[in-house]
């Protein structure tokens, strides 16, 4: 049978405008995520993450460079998304995430987005860096669930969540699709300032896990549900692999889907950290698989 997502029956029994109504009242003291700016977005105050009570969206369309499970045969239906609550001094999408380059979007707008997408064969809806819109995503789907919306929902993340609003998005999304960056606090500051991080990862990780599982794949292997974590290596072992990966196999699972990332690369004002500075060479790419393989991961990599 065609999957059918949970956010469906939720939109009929009313508990999706129930949490479009809960999330609305986080806008006018922010707590979106562990930053907990407190500032009003409703009343066009801004926090660390730069973004107002407005949607901005930054591009829209298939796209082939995501993982095979997401890709598949027609493209993940990727809506990019400006700001960012990390702000990463190496962002290679600086321009979207720190700059804020985009365009108001309504979510009437928003909705129809999500159904011409759907309408071109992608076989998923993949809001990238949707943290600090989250209100704003969820207001747009009823409109797009009573049109006809049935994708699965992808929540392309930096990892740096709140509990709280990871637990309101239960049968909302499909798929979390977070990165783990960081296993040291210290390291977490210096390039993302958030000493917290680690804790935060290793918080929101199992709630995610407890709500859609490990990734599951329809015959053709398209992805329709699940947990599928992205891990970006870099130069000088500073994304601590080692401890993120004995972690998802430990806490998480060992079926886990582990996206294992080589394309790390020197942009935005990673020149002004030395250590940062360079590509990773082939074997710390290498010693990277060979931390996952030995922790039990087999999947993703």
């Amino acid at each position: 049978m065609p999957y059918v997502p949970d956010y469906v029956e939720l939109h009929r029994s009313g508990e999706l405008q129930k949490r479009i109504d809960t999330l609305r009242e986080i806008l006018k003291e922010c707590e979106l995520c562990p930053r907990k700016c407190g500032v009003n977005r409703l009343e066009g105050e801004v926090g660390f993450c730069g973004a107002g009570a407005e949607l901005v969206v930054s591009s829209v369309s298939p796209h082939f460079g995501e993982e095979p499970p997401l890709v598949g045969f027609r493209g993940s239906g990727t809506i990019f998304l400006t700001h960012c609550n990390l702000r990463c001094v190496f962002c290679q999408n600086y321009d979207i995430s720190h700059m804020g380059n985009g365009y108001v979007t309504t979510p009437s707008e928003m909705a129809n987005k999500m159904l011409r997408l759907q309408e071109m064969g992608c076989h998923n809806i993949n809001f990238v860096t949707p943290t600090h819109y989250v209100p704003q995503i969820v207001a747009s789907l009823p409109e797009a669930i009573d049109s006809g919306l049935r994708l699965p929902l992808v929540f392309n993340c930096g990892g740096y969540e709140s509990l709280e609003v990871i637990k309101l998005l239960a049968g909302i999304i499909d798929i979390y699709m977070p990165d783990v960056k960081y296993s040291d606090g210290e390291v977490a500051k210096r390039y993302s300032a958030s000493p917290d991080y680690p804790e935060v990862i290793k918080e929101v990780l199992p709630e995610m896990h407890r709500q859609v599982g490990d990734l599951k794949t329809d015959k053709d292997g398209i992805a329709e549900r699940g947990l599928l974590i992205r891990h970006l290596v870099m130069p000088e072992g500073l994304a601590g692999t080692h401890d993120l990966m004995e972690f998802i196999a430990t806490e998480i699972s060992k079926d886990s889907y582990v996206n294992i990332m080589a394309q790390y690369r020197p942009l935005y004002r990673a020149a002004e950290f030395p250590e940062l500075n360079r590509r990773i060479t082939v074997e710390e790419y290498q010693e990277a698989i060979e931390i996952a393989e030995k922790a039990g991961l087999h999947r993703g990599f």
